[in-house]
Protein backbone atom coordinates (compact mmCIF):
# COMPACT_ATOMS: atom_id res chain seq x y z
CA UNK A 1 0.00 0.00 0.00
CA UNK A 2 1.01 3.60 -0.61
CA UNK A 3 0.40 7.13 0.67
CA UNK A 4 0.58 10.55 -0.94
CA UNK A 5 2.41 13.25 1.03
CA UNK A 6 2.06 17.01 0.50
CA UNK A 7 4.77 19.46 1.63
CA UNK A 8 4.49 22.51 3.85
CA UNK A 9 6.29 25.80 4.27
CA UNK A 10 10.02 25.66 3.54
CA UNK A 11 9.65 23.70 0.30
CA UNK A 12 8.99 26.76 -1.86
CA UNK A 13 11.31 28.07 -4.57
CA UNK A 14 10.92 30.55 -7.42
CA UNK A 15 9.88 28.73 -10.59
CA UNK A 16 8.37 25.73 -8.82
CA UNK A 17 5.84 24.03 -11.08
CA UNK A 18 7.09 25.87 -14.18
CA UNK A 19 7.50 22.71 -16.28
CA UNK A 20 3.90 21.69 -15.57
CA UNK A 21 2.67 25.24 -16.19
CA UNK A 22 4.37 25.36 -19.61
CA UNK A 23 3.17 21.94 -20.73
CA UNK A 24 -0.42 21.63 -19.51
CA UNK A 25 -3.35 23.99 -20.03
CA UNK A 26 -5.10 22.53 -16.98
CA UNK A 27 -2.23 23.80 -14.81
CA UNK A 28 -2.48 27.26 -16.36
CA UNK A 29 -6.17 27.15 -15.45
CA UNK A 30 -5.41 26.22 -11.81
CA UNK A 31 -2.91 29.08 -11.54
CA UNK A 32 -5.50 31.46 -13.08
CA UNK A 33 -8.13 30.29 -10.58
CA UNK A 34 -5.75 31.08 -7.72
CA UNK A 35 -5.07 34.56 -9.16
CA UNK A 36 -8.78 35.24 -9.51
CA UNK A 37 -9.60 34.07 -5.99
CA UNK A 38 -6.80 36.07 -4.34
CA UNK A 39 -7.32 39.11 -6.60
CA UNK A 40 -3.60 39.39 -7.33
CA UNK A 41 -1.11 37.37 -9.37
CA UNK A 42 0.13 34.60 -7.11
CA UNK A 43 1.13 32.93 -10.41
CA UNK A 44 3.71 35.62 -11.13
CA UNK A 45 5.13 35.33 -7.60
CA UNK A 46 5.38 31.52 -7.96
CA UNK A 47 6.99 31.57 -11.39
CA UNK A 48 9.08 34.77 -11.26
CA UNK A 49 9.36 35.92 -7.66
CA UNK A 50 10.73 38.14 -6.24
CA UNK A 51 12.09 36.01 -3.41
CA UNK A 52 10.86 38.27 -0.61
CA UNK A 53 7.28 38.08 -1.89
CA UNK A 54 7.33 34.31 -2.25
CA UNK A 55 8.76 33.97 1.28
CA UNK A 56 5.96 36.07 2.76
CA UNK A 57 3.78 33.57 4.64
CA UNK A 58 0.51 34.87 3.15
CA UNK A 59 1.92 34.05 -0.32
CA UNK A 60 3.97 30.95 0.50
CA UNK A 61 1.01 28.97 1.78
CA UNK A 62 -1.37 29.35 -1.20
CA UNK A 63 1.61 29.10 -3.58
CA UNK A 64 2.66 25.66 -2.34
CA UNK A 65 -0.95 24.47 -2.45
CA UNK A 66 -1.31 25.69 -6.05
CA UNK A 67 1.79 23.81 -7.21
CA UNK A 68 1.02 20.64 -5.25
CA UNK A 69 -2.55 20.50 -6.55
CA UNK A 70 -1.36 21.14 -10.12
CA UNK A 71 1.04 18.20 -9.99
CA UNK A 72 -1.65 15.98 -8.48
CA UNK A 73 -4.10 16.88 -11.26
CA UNK A 74 -1.56 16.04 -13.96
CA UNK A 75 -0.63 12.82 -12.20
CA UNK A 76 -4.32 11.87 -12.05
CA UNK A 77 -5.67 13.13 -15.36
CA UNK A 78 -2.72 12.81 -17.74
CA UNK A 79 -0.88 9.83 -16.27
CA UNK A 80 -3.78 7.82 -14.82
CA UNK A 81 -2.78 7.67 -11.14
CA UNK A 82 -4.57 4.68 -9.61
CA UNK A 83 -5.82 5.87 -6.23
CA UNK A 84 -6.98 2.37 -5.29
CA UNK A 85 -3.46 1.58 -4.13
CA UNK A 86 -3.31 4.68 -1.88
CA UNK A 87 -4.60 4.18 1.65
CA UNK A 88 -3.97 7.68 3.04
CA UNK A 89 -3.17 11.26 2.10
CA UNK A 90 -1.09 13.33 4.54
CA UNK A 91 0.23 16.88 4.46
CA UNK A 92 2.74 18.72 6.63
CA UNK A 93 1.06 21.77 8.21
CA UNK A 94 -0.35 23.75 5.23
CA UNK A 95 0.14 20.54 3.21
CA UNK A 96 -2.88 19.15 5.03
CA UNK A 97 -4.98 21.59 2.97
CA UNK A 98 -3.40 20.20 -0.22
CA UNK A 99 -4.30 16.68 0.95
CA UNK A 100 -7.89 17.76 1.61
CA UNK A 101 -8.23 19.38 -1.81
CA UNK A 102 -6.81 16.35 -3.62
CA UNK A 103 -9.12 14.02 -1.67
CA UNK A 104 -12.09 16.21 -2.73
CA UNK A 105 -12.91 17.21 0.84
CA UNK A 106 -12.21 20.90 0.17
CA UNK A 107 -12.67 23.03 -2.93
CA UNK A 108 -9.40 24.39 -4.36
CA UNK A 109 -10.65 28.00 -4.46
CA UNK A 110 -11.73 27.81 -0.83
CA UNK A 111 -8.40 26.32 0.20
CA UNK A 112 -6.39 29.03 -1.61
CA UNK A 113 -8.39 31.70 0.21
CA UNK A 114 -8.12 29.97 3.61
CA UNK A 115 -4.35 29.54 3.30
CA UNK A 116 -3.85 33.17 2.30
CA UNK A 117 -5.89 34.24 5.35
CA UNK A 118 -4.12 31.66 7.53
CA UNK A 119 -0.74 33.02 6.45
CA UNK A 120 -1.79 36.59 7.27
CA UNK A 121 -3.26 35.58 10.62
CA UNK A 122 -0.15 33.63 11.63
CA UNK A 123 2.12 36.51 10.61
CA UNK A 124 0.05 39.06 12.53
CA UNK A 125 -0.33 36.95 15.69
CA UNK A 126 3.13 37.89 17.01
CA UNK A 127 5.03 41.14 16.30
CA UNK A 128 8.04 40.65 14.03
CA UNK A 129 11.15 39.92 16.08
CA UNK A 130 9.26 38.76 19.17
CA UNK A 131 9.15 35.07 18.28
CA UNK A 132 11.72 32.45 17.35
CA UNK A 133 12.08 28.87 16.12
CA UNK A 134 15.06 26.53 16.33
CA UNK A 135 15.77 23.05 14.98
CA UNK A 136 17.21 20.57 17.47
CA UNK A 137 19.26 17.74 16.02
CA UNK A 138 20.07 14.33 17.47
CA UNK A 139 17.70 14.20 20.43
CA UNK A 140 14.54 12.15 20.78
CA UNK A 141 11.27 14.05 21.06
CA UNK A 142 10.61 12.78 24.60
CA UNK A 143 14.06 13.94 25.71
CA UNK A 144 13.39 17.44 24.38
CA UNK A 145 9.98 17.54 26.05
CA UNK A 146 11.57 16.50 29.36
CA UNK A 147 14.08 19.36 29.07
CA UNK A 148 11.27 21.82 28.33
CA UNK A 149 9.22 20.50 31.27
CA UNK A 150 12.20 20.91 33.59
CA UNK A 151 12.21 24.68 33.00
CA UNK A 152 8.55 25.46 33.69
CA UNK A 153 9.58 28.36 35.93
CA UNK A 154 10.74 30.25 32.85
CA UNK A 155 8.37 32.97 31.67
CA UNK A 156 6.87 32.84 28.20
CA UNK A 157 6.33 30.12 25.62
CA UNK A 158 8.77 27.42 24.51
CA UNK A 159 7.13 24.38 22.90
CA UNK A 160 7.69 21.60 20.40
CA UNK A 161 6.25 22.94 17.14
CA UNK A 162 7.23 20.19 14.70
CA UNK A 163 8.14 16.61 15.52
CA UNK A 164 9.46 16.07 12.01
CA UNK A 165 11.64 12.97 12.05
CA UNK A 166 13.97 10.91 14.19
CA UNK A 167 16.51 13.40 15.52
CA UNK A 168 14.87 16.45 13.94
CA UNK A 169 12.54 18.49 16.15
CA UNK A 170 11.54 22.15 15.90
CA UNK A 171 10.91 24.30 18.98
CA UNK A 172 8.91 27.52 18.83
CA UNK A 173 8.05 30.35 21.22
CA UNK A 174 9.04 33.71 22.65
CA UNK A 175 12.40 34.88 21.32
CA UNK A 176 14.01 35.29 24.76
CA UNK A 177 12.68 31.99 26.08
CA UNK A 178 13.77 30.02 23.02
CA UNK A 179 17.19 31.70 23.10
CA UNK A 180 17.58 30.73 26.76
CA UNK A 181 16.65 27.14 25.91
CA UNK A 182 19.16 27.16 23.05
CA UNK A 183 21.91 28.21 25.48
CA UNK A 184 20.88 25.41 27.83
CA UNK A 185 21.13 22.90 24.98
CA UNK A 186 24.51 24.24 23.88
CA UNK A 187 25.86 23.67 27.38
CA UNK A 188 24.88 20.02 26.94
CA UNK A 189 26.63 19.91 23.52
CA UNK A 190 23.30 19.51 21.72
CA UNK A 191 23.26 21.00 18.22
CA UNK A 192 20.62 23.60 17.38
CA UNK A 193 19.98 25.66 14.26
CA UNK A 194 18.03 28.97 14.34
CA UNK A 195 15.37 29.04 11.62
CA UNK A 196 14.77 32.02 9.35
CA UNK A 197 11.04 32.34 9.91
CA UNK A 198 8.74 35.33 10.14
CA UNK A 199 6.75 34.07 13.13
CA UNK A 200 6.85 31.33 15.82
CA UNK A 201 4.51 28.80 14.22
CA UNK A 202 2.67 25.89 15.88
CA UNK A 203 2.84 27.05 19.49
CA UNK A 204 0.41 28.78 21.87
CA UNK A 205 1.51 32.19 20.56
CA UNK A 206 -0.54 31.29 17.47
CA UNK A 207 -3.85 31.13 19.38
CA UNK A 208 -4.91 34.57 18.09
CA UNK A 209 -4.41 33.27 14.54
CA UNK A 210 -6.54 30.23 15.31
CA UNK A 211 -9.28 32.48 16.68
CA UNK A 212 -9.20 34.57 13.49
CA UNK A 213 -9.40 31.47 11.32
CA UNK A 214 -12.11 29.68 13.29
CA UNK A 215 -15.01 31.57 11.75
CA UNK A 216 -13.56 31.40 8.23
CA UNK A 217 -12.96 27.64 8.43
CA UNK A 218 -16.35 26.94 9.99
CA UNK A 219 -18.09 28.93 7.23
CA UNK A 220 -16.37 26.85 4.53
CA UNK A 221 -17.98 23.75 3.08
CA UNK A 222 -16.03 20.56 3.74
CA UNK A 223 -17.01 17.05 2.62
CA UNK A 224 -15.80 13.67 3.80
CA UNK A 225 -12.53 12.98 1.95
CA UNK A 226 -12.46 10.18 -0.62
CA UNK A 227 -9.13 9.06 0.87
CA UNK A 228 -8.64 9.16 4.64
CA UNK A 229 -6.52 12.10 5.81
CA UNK A 230 -3.83 11.65 8.43
CA UNK A 231 -4.11 14.88 10.41
CA UNK A 232 -1.25 16.71 12.10
CA UNK A 233 -2.85 17.14 15.53
CA UNK A 234 -3.61 13.50 16.41
CA UNK A 235 -1.26 11.76 13.92
CA UNK A 236 -4.21 9.54 13.05
CA UNK A 237 -6.78 9.20 10.24
CA UNK A 238 -9.89 11.38 10.04
CA UNK A 239 -12.74 11.46 7.52
CA UNK A 240 -15.46 13.35 9.40
CA UNK A 241 -15.83 16.82 7.82
CA UNK A 242 -16.74 18.63 11.06
CA UNK A 243 -13.88 17.05 12.99
CA UNK A 244 -11.49 17.96 10.16
CA UNK A 245 -12.53 21.62 10.50
CA UNK A 246 -11.81 21.63 14.25
CA UNK A 247 -8.48 19.90 13.75
CA UNK A 248 -7.44 22.51 11.17
CA UNK A 249 -8.16 25.25 13.71
CA UNK A 250 -6.27 23.43 16.48
CA UNK A 251 -3.40 22.67 14.09
CA UNK A 252 -2.42 26.35 13.93
CA UNK A 253 -1.15 26.35 17.54
CA UNK A 254 -0.51 22.61 18.02
CA UNK A 255 2.51 20.40 17.44
CA UNK A 256 2.78 18.96 13.93
CA UNK A 257 3.15 15.27 14.79
CA UNK A 258 4.74 14.25 11.50
CA UNK A 259 7.14 11.58 12.79
CA UNK A 260 4.28 9.83 14.58
CA UNK A 261 2.10 10.13 11.48
CA UNK A 262 4.73 8.37 9.37
CA UNK A 263 5.26 5.66 12.00
CA UNK A 264 1.51 5.09 12.33
CA UNK A 265 1.10 4.73 8.56
CA UNK A 266 4.05 2.34 8.46
CA UNK A 267 2.39 0.21 11.17
CA UNK A 268 -0.71 0.09 8.95
CA UNK A 269 1.34 -1.63 6.25
CA UNK A 270 2.32 1.39 4.14
CA UNK A 271 5.36 0.58 2.04
CA UNK A 272 5.51 3.45 -0.47
CA UNK A 273 5.64 7.14 0.41
CA UNK A 274 5.06 9.45 -2.57
CA UNK A 275 5.68 13.18 -2.08
CA UNK A 276 3.79 15.48 -4.45
CA UNK A 277 4.80 19.15 -4.64
CA UNK A 278 7.86 21.37 -4.57
CA UNK A 279 11.04 20.13 -2.96
CA UNK A 280 11.99 16.83 -1.31
CA UNK A 281 11.74 17.81 2.36
CA UNK A 282 9.16 15.19 3.35
CA UNK A 283 11.03 12.43 1.52
CA UNK A 284 14.06 13.20 3.66
CA UNK A 285 11.96 13.10 6.84
CA UNK A 286 10.47 9.72 5.93
CA UNK A 287 13.91 8.25 5.21
CA UNK A 288 15.16 9.43 8.61
CA UNK A 289 12.19 7.83 10.36
CA UNK A 290 11.59 4.60 8.41
CA UNK A 291 14.85 2.93 7.45
CA UNK A 292 14.63 1.41 3.98
CA UNK A 293 11.30 3.07 3.14
CA UNK A 294 10.34 3.29 -0.54
CA UNK A 295 10.22 7.05 -1.17
CA UNK A 296 9.40 8.93 -4.36
CA UNK A 297 9.43 12.69 -4.85
CA UNK A 298 7.49 14.17 -7.76
CA UNK A 299 8.66 17.56 -9.02
CA UNK A 300 8.79 16.96 -12.77
CA UNK A 301 7.21 15.05 -15.66
CA UNK A 302 10.22 12.71 -15.64
CA UNK A 303 9.54 11.97 -11.96
CA UNK A 304 5.98 10.89 -12.84
CA UNK A 305 7.25 8.56 -15.56
CA UNK A 306 9.80 7.09 -13.14
CA UNK A 307 7.05 6.55 -10.55
CA UNK A 308 4.90 4.72 -13.07
CA UNK A 309 7.85 2.53 -14.02
CA UNK A 310 8.59 1.65 -10.38
CA UNK A 311 4.95 0.92 -9.61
Amino acid sequence: MSVLLFPGQGSQSIGMGLEFYKNFNSVKQIFAEADEKLKYSISKIILEGPENKLQSTKNTQPAILTVSYSIFKILSEEFGLNLNSYKYFAGHSLGEYSALVCSESLNFNDAVYLLHERGKAMQEAVPIGKGSMIAILGLKTDEIQDLIDSRKNKKGICEIANDNAEGQVIVSGDKDNVKDFQIQLKEKNIKTIPLKVSAPFHCLLMRPAAEKMEEKINKTNFKSPKINIINNVTAGPENDAEKIKKLLIDQIYSTVRWRESILNMHKEGIKNFVEIGPGKVLTGMVKRTIKGANCFSINSIADIKNLNDKF
